[in-house]
C-alpha cells in the first residue's frame, strides 16, 4: 500500500490530530518528568512518533515495512528513533523497556493469533505501571478489509492489562465506510502483577 500511496491512515491521522493530543495531553497529566521511553506500534512512516519526542519521551517507533521505517528515518525528529521490527514478536529487536505504548491502527488489523502476540510482546516490554492507548476501529461487515476489533478481543490479548478507559474517537477525516467503524480509543495499565519481568 505504501508502494502504491495508499495510506488512508495517515490522512486519518491529520484530520484527528487535535482528538489524538488531547489522549496524550490527559495521559502526560498523570505523570513526572521526565516522561520515560515510548514506543509507538507500526510507526508507518513516522506521522505520531515525532510528537512524541517533542513532548519529552524518548520514543522508538517500529513497523514491519522496511520503506516505512527509511522515510520515517528521513522524517527525523530530535529524541526519536526507528527500528524494523514485528510487533507480534518484538523480542529479536532488543528495544529495552518502556512506560507507555501507542498503537493507533495497527493492532485492529490483525487475526486473533498475532493479535496475541502483540499482547506478549508489549507485556514483555512493559516497566511496571506502564499505559497503553489505542485507537483501533469498532467490528463492521466490512471486518475483512478495514480491520476493527472489539473491547473484548482487546482484553483477551492484553490478560496482564487493566482497562482504565474507553471512548469514542474523532470521526473527521475518514471517509465512508470507516466513519461507521465506531473508532474507540482504549487506556490501559499493566497490573502490578502482571510485570513479566517481576523478581527477575
Amino acid at each position: 500500500m505504501y508502494r502504491f500511496g495508499v495510506t488512508p491512515w495517515e490522512r486519518y491521522g491529520k484530520a484527528a490530530a487535535p482528538s489524538i493530543a488531547a489522549v496524550l495531553d490527559r495521559e502526560e497529566a498523570e505523570r513526572s518528568r521526565p516522561l520515560g521511553r515510548a514506543l509507538d506500534l507500526g510507526c508507518g512512516r513516522g506521522q505520531f512518533t515525532p510528537e512524541l519526542g517533542r513532548r519529552g519521551w524518548e520514543a522508538v517507533g517500529v513497523d514491519y515495512v522496511p520503506a516505512a521505517i527509511e522515510a520515517a528515518r528521513r522524517k527525523g525528529g530530535e529524541g526519536v528513533t526507528y527500528v524494523v521490527g514485528d510487533v507480534t514478536d518484538l523480542s529479536p529487536a532488543d528495544l529495552g523497556t518502556f512506560d507507555l505504548f501507542v498503537d493507533i491502527g495497527c493492532f485492529q488489523g490483525f487475526d486473533t493469533e498475532r493479535q496475541r502476540g502483540e499482547g506478549r510482546s508489549v507485556s514483555a516490554l512493559a516497566n511496571p505501571g506502564a499505559t497503553l492507548l489505542m485507537l483501533a476501529f469498532g467490528v463492521t461487515r466490512l471486518r475483512a478489509r478495514m480491520g476493527g476489533v472489539s473491547q473484548a478481543e482487546v482484553e483477551a490479548a492484553f490478560p496482564d492489562w487493566e482497562m482504565l478507559d474507553v471512548r469514542p474517537a474523532e470521526t473527521a477525516g475518514l471517509g465512508w465506510p470507516m466513519n461507521r467503524s465506531s473508532p474507540r480509543w482504549y487506556r490501559m495499565r499493566l497490573r502490578p502483577d502482571g510485570d513479566s519481568r517481576a523478581g527477575a
